[in-house]
C-alpha cells in the first residue's frame, strides 16, 4: 500500500462523517428559521457550548431572530383575539343583554299599566245574588210576554230583538 491510499482512506471516512455533520447543521440553519422548537433547542446545545457557538454564531443569531419572530407572532394573535372577543361582544352579547333589561323593564311597565283592580269583599256579593235570581225570573217573564211582537219584528227586516231594551234598563236598574 501507499503512503498516499492510507492517507486517503481514513480522511476519505472524515470527509464523509464531516460533510454529514456539515449538511445536518445546514438543515438546521433551514429549519430554524420557520421551526421556533428547533429553534430554542438548538439554542440551548450551542448556549451551552462556548466553542460551538463560536463556529456557528450565524445559526445561534438565526436561532435568536426565530424565537423573537414567534414572540412577536404569538403577541399579534392576542391583540387580534383581543379585538375579535372584543367585536363579537359588543355586536352579540351587549344587544342580548339589552333586549333582556328592555324586556324585564318592559314587563314591569306592562303591569304598571293594566288597570287597577277592585276587590270587593263577598258580603255585598252574597246580598246581592238573590236579587239578581229574582231579577233573571222577571226577564224570563218579560221575554216570553213580547217574544210574538220580537218576532213580528224580526220577520219585519227591522233587525231589533224585543228583548234587547228591557234587558238594557233591567241592567240599569241593577247598577
Amino acid at each position: 500500500m501507499s503512503p498516499e491510499l492510507a492517507r486517503a482512506r481514513p480522511r476519505s471516512k472524515r470527509f464523509g462523517v464531516d460533510f454529514e455533520e456539515e449538511r445536518a447543521w445546514v438543515t438546521f440553519y433551514r429549519r430554524a428559521r420557520h421551526d421556533a422548537t428547533l429553534a430554542g433547542e438548538v439554542l440551548s446545545q450551542l448556549d451551552a457550548d462556548p466553542e460551538m457557538k463560536r463556529n456557528h454564531v450565524a445559526l445561534y443569531l438565526c436561532c435568536k431572530e426565530s424565537l423573537r419572530s414567534q414572540k412577536s407572532r404569538q403577541a399579534r394573535n392576542k391583540r387580534i383575539g383581543q379585538f375579535v372577543r372584543w367585536l363579537c361582544h359588543g355586536l352579540f352579547v351587549r344587544p342580548a343583554l339589552a333586549v333582556q333589561r328592555a324586556l324585564s323593564q318592559g314587563g314591569t311597565l306592562v303591569v304598571e299599566c293594566l288597570p287597577e283592580t277592585v276587590r270587593e269583599s263577598t258580603a255585598p256579593q252574597a246580598q246581592r245574588l238573590p236579587r239578581q235570581a229574582a231579577l233573571a225570573q222577571a226577564h224570563a217573564a218579560s221575554d216570553e210576554a213580547t217574544a210574538p211582537v220580537g218576532a213580528l219584528n224580526g220577520a219585519a227586516g227591522l233587525g231589533v230583538a224585543a228583548s234587547g231594551p228591557t234587558r238594557a234598563k233591567a241592567s240599569d236598574r241593577a247598577a
